[in-house]
């Protein structure tokens, strides 16, 4: 019974302990947006929007890592919270069996065995009593004893599911306000971007995300049909100029992450909403071995990915103000591929 007891306990905790680390890893991180410098120049102004793009991938990873943070305070204040809830009533099984203890005065061995000799006819009948008498107060003594342990551990129960909560309110308040300083500098960002000309934009795109090429059907693409990397990237080329929005999942916008995601989820299966969780699924392959339905992840630490098509080629949901678009695989910050289901 103790280690049926204390198992969900650790899987509590465990869960609590994951919550806060995910916590301290990745809320708390953004440092309020630097003030740039007044660009003298059409080129200082791409520059700077252009590093100020690179950083906003970076925020919105760390945004998407902290939801994910959250969501697992939340998974483990759930669990905590049925786990105080068994507890509080294993702890009620013992009362009724307490207040009968408690009303049949057989704690009193002095009084009980008083009676037993009063009320014996036979030395017989008065060891078969005595006998009872202690078999009694040993099984009251069990019952106490069970009675308050598990009080304790429902009290015990009890403050781990509050601490779970108060943990769990504590993430989403920093993911408000995470969230508040994310849209704060694509704002900004946005705004600068905006005021460049044409072609100075399309050179910023192009720099951060690649040169958009034609989008090919996939009866043009070397992919088995019918597969999940087939589904996937059907799925995804769908999608292609549809715009880049900051946390987006579709079915009219998307981020990095949210394309990928939205594209497996039409081939039954489901990632993570971060491109640095999903670079730690599958197995890892190089540039060369990369085939359709590869994940492509980009930058040090990994703030992109895409999805490979073939022939050189991914979809992704670029960067802010430019939307979902076919580029090539080769571009800055190339890190590696991961193929999903070994």
């Amino acid at each position: 019974m103790q280690s049926a007891r204390t198992t969900p306990r650790r899987r509590s905790r465990a869960l609590l302990a994951v919550g806060v680390a995910l916590v301290a890893a990745a809320t708390g991180v953004l440092a309020p947006a630097p003030a740039g410098a007044t660009p003298g120049t059409a080129a200082e102004a791409r520059e700077l929007v252009q590093k100020a793009a690179q950083e906003l991938t970076v925020v919105d990873e760390q945004l998407h890592e902290a939801e994910l943070a959250v969501a697992a305070q939340r998974e483990a204040a759930a669990a905590a919270a049925e786990q105080a809830a068994a507890a509080h009533a294993a702890m009620a099984v013992f009362e009724p069996r307490l207040r009968a203890i408690a009303y049949s005065g057989y704690t009193e061995k002095t009084q009980s065995r008083m009676a037993a000799f009063l009320t014996s006819e036979s030395a017989d009948e008065l060891v078969q009593q005595m006998t009872t008498l202690d078999l009694i107060a040993d099984h009251t003594n069990s019952v106490v004893i069970q009675a308050d342990a598990a009080q304790d551990a429902a009290r015990e129960a009890q403050a781990a599911a509050d601490a779970a909560a108060a943990t769990a309110e504590a993430g989403v308040q920093q993911l408000r306000e995470q969230k508040a300083e994310v849209e704060k500098r694509a704002a900004a960002y946005q705004a600068d971007f905006a005021r460049l000309s044409a072609a100075e934009q399309e050179r910023v795109t192009t720099a951060v995300a690649g040169r958009s090429l034609d989008a090919p059907s996939v009866d043009e693409l070397p992919v088995v049909p019918g597969t999940a990397a087939a589904v996937a990237i059907q799925a995804a080329l769908a999608e292609v100029g549809d715009a880049y929005a900051a946390g987006g999942t579709g079915p009219n916008a998307y981020d990095c992450s949210g394309l990928t995601s939205y594209a497996y989820a039409a081939a039954g299966v489901r990632l993570p909403h971060s491109s640095r969780a999903q670079s730690q699924l599958g197995r890892q392959v190089s540039r060369q071995e990369l085939r359709p339905g590869d994940l492509v992840f980009y930058y040090t630490p990994i703030s992109h990915v895409a999805l490979y098509i073939g022939n050189g080629m991914i979809v992704h949901a670029r960067t802010y103000g430019k939307p979902v678009a076919v580029t090539s695989v080769d571009q800055r910050g190339y890190r590696f591929g991961v193929r999903l289901g070994g």
